[in-house]
């Protein structure tokens, strides 16, 4: 019997699987992707007895894959904090479910597992830049600022490698990443132990985040800013933690960062102001392709015809 574990290529979605591994290990085909990949399900094939757990997806996204995996006679267990929609009442299906701005999958998997793996939850939650919710799971860890600093860049290099159009963009393809960090029940010894591939995440994403930081923006007032990236590798890459940076610098505005695509489309990521996250999702599903949560989402293909619009759009909503 093949039983899946399916999710997101980011560090939310690496360090939440990897808390529930270490405390139940299960073998199980790994399906997930790039940052972006989020219809994870489709590409399940699950048979009656299968056990599917899906983490830091949202259901609505892929609501058709989880009902015919739910018709196969499968078990699923479903933990994310994204937009969801209406949620299938079925026997064999296990929610956990929390679209709050200040929530990740790391966070709701440390509480469901009551903190059996806290330190990569806290490495999962630095990642999806939640900064004030990681140092405050952090207090019972006990351990000197310099160490919570080295988790939080842990989070940060994670959540870079899961950016790109396509796996090749990737230092590490996600589930060999996933497969070298949950080797580990604590985050401290895979750095120790995984120096070599520590450095591989730090030294790409700090060449890469110093190309970014040389980008002057596309348009910019009190309420926003948008940044245009060029096609290439590493602006692929950067997108989502530089968002993430723009936002930590200046928590009074929105951002968003637009990649060129090779259709000549834009990839874009969007980041609320922190001082008030809300509204990304609502923006960005104005627009096809687009959704996320509140503080942080997306469009995966806006085309060209509409940049325009988006920008105009963008700063009239922020500017409210």
């Amino acid at each position: 019997m093949t039983h899946y574990d399916v999710f997101n290529g980011d560090a939310d979605g690496l360090c939440a699987l990897t808390q529930l591994r270490n405390a139940q290990p299960r073998d199980a085909q790994l399906i997930t992707g790039v940052k972006r990949d989020i219809k994870l399900l489709d590409k399940v094939d699950a048979q009656a007895g299968s056990l599917v757990t899906v983490l830091d997806v949202s259901l609505d996204k892929n609501r058709t894959g989880l009902e015919r995996a739910l018709s196969s006679g499968a078990r699923v267990f479903y933990c994310d904090h994204h937009f969801a929609g209406d949620i299938p009442e079925n026997e064999n299906l296990q929610t956990l479910i929390n679209p709050a701005s200040d929530v990740c999958t790391s966070l709701l998997i440390n509480k469901h597992l009551e903190g059996a793996f806290l330190a990569w939850a806290v490495v999962g939650t630095f990642g999806d830049n939640l900064k004030a919710s990681a140092r405050a799971i952090a207090r019972p860890l006990g351990v000197a600022e310099e160490k919570l600093d080295l988790l939080e860049n842990l989070g940060i290099y994670i959540n870079y490698n899961g950016y790109g159009s396509d796996l090749e963009d990737l230092h590490f393809k996600p589930a060999d990443l996933y497969r070298l960090i949950s080797a580990y029940a604590n985050p401290f010894d895979f750095i120790d132990d995984g120096r070599a591939h520590f450095q591989t995440l730090e030294t790409g994403y700090r060449q890469d985040m110093a190309a970014a930081s040389a980008m002057s923006p596309e348009h910019q007032d009190v309420a926003t800013a948008a940044f245009m990236l060029p096609n290439e590798p590493w602006a692929r890459r950067v997108s989502g933690v530089y968002s993430n940076d723009l936002a930590n610098a200046n928590p009074e505005r929105a951002h968003a960062v637009l990649t060129v695509k090779a259709n000549g489309g834009y990839l874009v990521s969007v980041r609320a102001p922190l001082n008030n996250k809300t509204g990304a999702d609502e923006l960005c599903m104005q627009f096809p392709t687009g959704g996320g949560r509140k503080a942080a989402a997306g469009i995966n293909d806006l085309p060209a015809e509409q940049l325009a619009e988006f920008i105009d759009t963008f700063a009239q909503f922020y500017g409210r």
